[in-house]
């Protein structure tokens, strides 16, 4: 296992630990102080961070199984399981919708203005969940995962709901009680749009599509720079989970030693690799140079 791959699981696993301590602690608090103050919102909430354990416990799964090294049976290696756990967290993000059983609730005439302690605990949780966000986000994108970006839109999503839940809260203290349901109602939909984008977010990466106009670019002037390159005839890219693999055909002077064209199309295929961390491997082809060859990008 090379030491990339050491410092992203380690960075993985102490982001997912963080995780899951404050989630538990926030999920107990905000159930209890559901329960306490006589909020259906704060309830809900606090189901959702509880959710956020499980979801963590899948992130932390996915990525050890994701940075498997290439086997028998698994030759281009296990990525792919990332974008999986993705997708399952996706699915946990549904649990919110159990709010609705609130606001049914509610139509029957059992509303009742939650106590301040529901406000406090949903300012604690925005704060918190908040914070949460931003430093698994960071993480995220300094090892490229999706799974814990998945995750850390589990905090933001917590901490937005929180939002929600604070308003409907204290709506329901100012004599507007049906603003509490309808706040747990909301929080159900926005969670169903993180879903939606985490899946499609997943699928994408299963798909082998093309990886960004941006690390495209950045591939194509790093092989023309190299010497010896005399055009770039083809370039393929696809996403292989939080890899990618790149294939690129480029013409040389065809009449020097098979060696000498070696060590031009070796030397592409050190540059891209190391410039581009996110490569997993890059496939470099030599044609004999042609004149007004179209270029297949």
């Amino acid at each position: 296992m090379d030491s990339k791959i050491r410092d992203d699981k380690s960075i993985a696993m102490r982001v997912s630990v963080v995780s899951i301590i404050i989630n538990t602690i926030l999920s107990i608090g905000k159930v209890a102080a559901g329960v306490i103050a006589g909020s259906g919102a704060m309830i809900s909430d606090g189901v959702h961070s509880a959710s956020d354990v499980f979801s963590t416990i899948i992130v932390i799964i996915g990525f050890n199984i994701a940075h498997k090294e290439s086997d028998e049976k698994h030759q281009y290696g296990h990525e792919r399981f990332e974008c999986i756990a993705a997708m399952i967290l996706g699915a946990i993000l549904l649990i919110g919708l159990s709010g609705i059983n609130k606001i049914i609730a509610g139509i029957e005439g059992n509303l009742s203005a939650p106590g301040s302690l529901a406000l406090v605990a949903a300012v604690i949780s925005i704060v918190v969940k908040e914070w949460m966000y931003w430093y698994t986000r960071s993480a995220a994108i300094k090892i490229n995962s999706g799974a814990l970006k998945a995750d850390a839109w589990h905090h933001r999503s917590d901490a937005l709901s929180s939002v929600g839940s604070f308003i409907g809260i204290l709506g329901a203290r100012i004599k507007f009680p049906i603003l509490d349901p309808i706040a747990s109602i909301i929080i159900c939909l926005f969670i169903v749009k993180v879903s939606y984008d985490i899946f499609k977010d997943s699928i994408y990466k299963l798909i082998d599509a093309s990886c960004d106009d941006e690390t495209i670019n950045k591939i194509r002037e790093i092989a023309l720079a190299q010497e010896g390159v005399m055009q770039l005839d083809t370039l393929k890219t696809r996403v292989f989970g939080s890899r990618i693999y790149v294939d690129i055909e480029i013409s040389a002077y065809g009449k020097q030693s098979l060696e000498d064209a070696h060590n031009i199309a070796q030397k592409v295929h050190d540059e891209v690799e190391e410039n581009i961390p996110m490569i997993k491997h890059c496939m470099v082809h030599v044609n004999p140079y042609k004149n007004n060859k179209s270029i297949d990008i």
